[in-house]
């Protein structure tokens, strides 16, 4: 029957071009001014996924949580060879932290079914907490191997990987079900498959605008076509309260916006003397030590 592998996606802002305006008032990203893209390590976890599919046999299923947009990162996926994927969308899943984002994949995750595997990238660049992944393995109480850079063996029941660490690395083996987050060191993702993207590529198209905001639609508003299930709070039997930002303990307190401006400068002598002097000045004042 081969493993039933569950992978999480995110579409993310890309940070190459964070500008004074990436952020709102109330301390949330402001996405409708950022361009999008899929989140680098978790197209290594789809990789890592892809080829443990291509060992053992299988279904790889990827989930994203996001407003209807996120179906490009789905669409990539099926580019690259998974069997099927969930768009978890909903007005109330708006404003997430690492918290209701974690529970919200947890209820899709229980939704699918069973599964041997779950893989995650490690983090994601637009928050660099690397928490989700270990808070959906918390959640759905199985073990959690996190910062993988390598599965060393994919037995019947179990799993070997080599997860980075201070300094080294571990070889850790795992009974499953068990959730791997993988590191951008693990794999270099294979590019989309022309076929399936001719296949796939008009998926979604009607819900897509060219811009990425913060607005969800209801699903029964516009028709994601069959390829792509759509699960709102209710499909996924999630408790509202627990969703989106009041499902947040998570509060932005304060917002600063850093302006770096040139400052006066100076001419070190080009000497031996001159560095000397340069070195033992920053030294004093604590910059170095």
């Amino acid at each position: 029957m081969g493993l039933r592998i569950i992978v999480t996606v995110k579409q993310v802002p890309d940070t190459h071009n964070v500008s004074g305006d990436a952020m709102k008032d109330d301390g949330t990203v402001n996405r409708a001014v950022l361009p999008t893209i899929f989140n680098p390590e978790d197209l290594n976890a789809l990789e890592e996924a892809l080829k443990i599919k291509e060992i053992a046999g299988g279904t790889v299923t990827c989930i994203s949580m996001g407003p209807p947009n996120a179906v490009e990162v789905l669409k990539e996926c099926l580019y690259r060879g998974a069997d099927d994927v969930i768009l978890v969308s909903d007005r109330r899943f708006a404003g997430a932290d690492t918290l209701a984002t974690s529970y919200a994949l947890k209820c899709a995750i229980e939704k699918v079914g069973e599964y041997d595997l779950i893989l995650c990238g490690r983090q994601a660049i637009d928050g660099d907490t690397a928490q989700v992944g270990p808070q959906i393995a918390e959640k759905l109480d199985i073990n959690q191997l996190t910062c993988i850079s390598k599965v060393v063996a994919v037995e019947d029941r179990s799993i070997t990987v080599k997860r980075s660490v201070e300094d080294g690395y571990e070889i850790v083996k795992s009974r499953f079900p068990a959730l791997l987050t993988i590191t951008a060191t693990a794999n270099e993702p294979r590019p989309a498959n022309a076929k399936q993207v001719m296949t796939y590529k008009n998926i979604g198209k009607e819900m897509c605008s060219s811009s990425y905001d913060e607005s969800y639609i209801a699903s029964d508003a516009c028709a994601i076509l069959n390829h792509v299930k759509e699960w709102n709070v209710e499909a996924i039997a999630a408790d509202p309260e627990q969703c989106g930002l009041s499902g947040s303990p998570t509060k932005v307190k304060k917002i600063q916006s850093v302006v770096l401006a040139a400052c006066e400068s100076r001419q070190v002598a080009n000497s031996d003397a001159g560095v000397a002097d340069l070195i033992h000045e920053l030294i004093e004042e604590n910059i170095i030590g």
